[in-house]
């Protein structure tokens, strides 16, 4: 099963792009395979999410725009990206902003940020129809999701356990995503599968998934 920005396959496919969105709002759950997907990087390179089996991957929704995705790349988000693809985990960073919003960045714009903020993501994808964020639920910036070598949702929900901008807030927070990913590294359950997200809404083409 396959999403891109033009198909959708076993998630409301043939319906009127207008429906598509609420239909898929609760598509991906925990425990469950997780939505496979094709989306084009900000270079124009399809990375398919089944492409990835084998190895965990890391979903995170960003908006250069938000000042809580900010927050975290003050060095927080890099630090984890690098830490955690060393370790041999995938990590996508997913912008769902819609062409039309202010906070929209084109490709080449997102691509530049992302460097500029030595972001050590896999790869950077584009999803401006908001296709894939909707059928993740994804509802904030950042939102952020841990899928398992063999491709099931095991994590949905906030980057820590607090929901504030202020940067001085990281170091004493959880961190749901390190905690998540050491334990799953570790071969164990993770103990927080789920937990309330917090930062900027996402800029849909349709309005909130």
């Amino acid at each position: 099963m396959t999403l891109n920005r033009r198909h959708l396959l076993g998630l409301g496919a043939g319906l009127p792009l207008g429906l598509l969105l609420p239909g898929l709002s609760h598509a991906a759950r925990i425990g469950q395979a997780a939505p496979d997907f094709t989306l084009e990087d900000t270079a124009g390179r399809p990375v398919r999410l089944s492409g990835l089996r084998g190895k965990p991957v890391v979903l995170e929704w960003l908006n250069p725009g938000c000042p809580f995705v900010r927050k975290h790349y003050q060095g927080n988000m890099q630090a984890l990206q690098a830490a955690y693809t060393a370790k041999g985990v995938s990590w996508l960073a997913i912008n769902s902003t819609h062409d039309a919003s202010t906070d929209y960045l084109a490709p080449p714009q997102l691509g530049r940020w992302m460097q500029e903020h030595k972001a050590a993501a896999t790869a950077t994808l584009m999803d401006e129809d908001g296709l894939v964020g909707a059928a993740y639920a994804a509802r904030v910036t950042p939102h952020m999701y841990i899928i398992d070598a063999q491709g099931t949702l095991v994590y949905a929900g906030a980057i820590d356990s607090i929901p504030s901008a202020r940067v001085a807030d990281i170091e004493r927070a959880t961190n749901y995503v390190r905690q998540g990913l050491d334990e799953l590294l570790a071969g164990k359950p993770l103990s927080q599968p789920t937990s309330q997200a917090y930062g900027c809404s996402i800029k849909y083409k349709n309005g909130p998934a």
